[in-house]
């Protein structure tokens, strides 16, 4: 069950950011919270990087930090009309993220930044296999999202906040375990670290 507040956070970008960026204190500021994926990825200017549910170009106004050929995928128009505003130097693609408009082996890096949350189960299978599918081989699937609290002092706060701001999908997400369905689907999982609690989930996995 989610408010109105979901609504307007969509609908408006200030109120997206703000609370974005409130929830990115809790490991150290959005700035931090961005690149928190990226840690320890060799990155250059000719990386191919996809990003995934790229929204309204928060994640990808850090990547094009790292590289001159950053893709943003979504499938709002008005996101990617945001986006294209925010981070002009990336280029974009309306489309859903579990059909994707590329060939097989495209990119070096996919990365999607709390995003999968917002996906029905089988909807999820189907965008990881299609991460994998446009991946190259050795390319890397890196991501944020939620995950179940393992320190019981947050669950009240990431409760309000699915309450107030999410649907049952991310209540579904607490209860999946990404690294086993990555593995399932041909990934090498290198790495999840927990944040906030263990409210925050990191993952790097390997085609």
């Amino acid at each position: 069950m989610a408010t109105i507040l979901r609504d307007w956070s969509y609908r408006y970008q200030w109120l997206y950011d703000g609370i974005s960026g409130l929830a990115a204190l809790s490991v150290g500021g959005e700035a931090r919270f961005r690149q928190l994926a990226l840690q320890g990825l060799d990155l250059h200017s000719d990386t191919k990087i996809l990003d995934l549910c790229c929204g309204s170009g928060q994640a990808t106004q850090f990547l094009v930090k790292y590289s001159q050929n950053v893709t943003g995928l979504d499938a709002s128009p008005l996101s990617l009309k945001r986006a294209q505003q925010n981070v002009p130097s990336a280029s974009y693609v309306e489309a859903f993220a579990e059909d994707m408009p590329f060939i097989d082996n495209e990119f070096d890096l996919v990365h999607t930044s709390v995003a999968l949350h917002e996906m029905q189960p089988d909807q999820l299978r189907q965008i990881i296999h299609e991460v994998y599918r446009v991946l190259k081989p050795g390319g890397m699937f890196t991501l944020v999202d939620f995950h179940a609290p393992t320190n019981h002092i947050f669950w009240p706060g990431i409760s309000l906040f699915l309450l107030l701001f999410e649907t049952e999908t991310a209540w579904q997400l607490l209860r999946t375990n990404l690294p086993k369905l990555l593995t399932a689907i041909g990934f090498k999982v290198g790495n999840q670290t927990l944040y906030a609690g263990g409210s925050l989930q990191v993952i790097q996995a390997k085609k």
